[in-house]
């Protein structure tokens, strides 16, 4: 895109971030909107020779477009009478599904815990013409006051199992008690039952799974929606 078409304050950030990194714009569609993600166009650059496999626990997560956040993306930004309700993503990364929801009606949160992260989704909120996008830093040990939320979101963000504890914390206090939690990861993620088992004494929990083939290979999405037991 034409980087001289973003307002100001969010060209002066990738022009910042430009300097350190090579940048691309990912681009996808949300019913009639297009929508524009600036990533990083190789990730070598980030990682700088360190294995990204070595520690998972350390795996800087936000730096990839993963499919599960795509499928989340187009699942938040297909839903039905959504204008107004408040939606928050936790651990954002590129953000996504919450720009796909903040493009279908959601007043959209994006949170995550580094400043550059949040950089990357301002970039890319202007660059996709949406203004009415808050972004916090989101620390979910020492979690500032929030919400509460109609709708809570995450995709792939079940990466550390000392984190599940303060995860369900945030369930707690961000959502509203008639609220919803959408969660989105690729079934291979063994994180992913154990969590569950911990969140189904709190919550009612369905699940939705979507195949899908990429570079020859099938990956299956399960889509995880929780809501309060009654």
């Amino acid at each position: 895109m034409d980087i001289r078409t973003l307002p100001e304050a969010e060209r002066q950030i990738y022009n910042r971030i430009r300097q350190t990194y090579t940048l691309t714009f990912d681009r996808f569609q949300v019913n009639d909107r297009k929508l524009r993600l600036l990533k990083l166009a190789d990730l070598e650059e980030y990682l700088d020779g360190r294995d990204p496999f070595a520690d998972v626990s350390q795996f800087p997560f936000w730096i990839r477009l993963w499919d599960a956040a795509m499928i989340l993306a187009y699942f938040l930004g297909s839903q039905k009478d959504v204008a107004g309700r408040e939606l928050l993503e936790l651990g954002a990364g590129l953000g996504a599904p919450g720009l796909a929801a903040a493009a279908n009606g959601y007043r959209v949160t994006l949170s995550d815990y580094e400043d550059i992260i949040l950089d990357f989704q301002r970039v890319s909120a202007a660059a996709s013409g949406l203004s009415d996008i808050s972004f916090v830093h989101l620390d979910w040990l020492k979690p500032m006051p929030l919400g509460p939320f109609d709708v809570l979101a995450g995709a792939e963000i079940l990466f550390r199992e000392s984190f599940f504890e303060p995860l369900l914390h945030l369930f707690e206090t961000l959502l509203k008690p008639d609220g919803t939690i959408f969660l989105a990861h690729d079934r291979s993620r063994q994180s992913l039952p154990r969590f569950l088992d911990l969140a189904g004494k709190s919550f009612d929990i369905a699940a939705k799974t979507q195949t899908i083939r990429r570079n020859g290979q099938q990956r299956t999405i399960i889509v995880n929606r929780l809501r309060r037991r009654s």
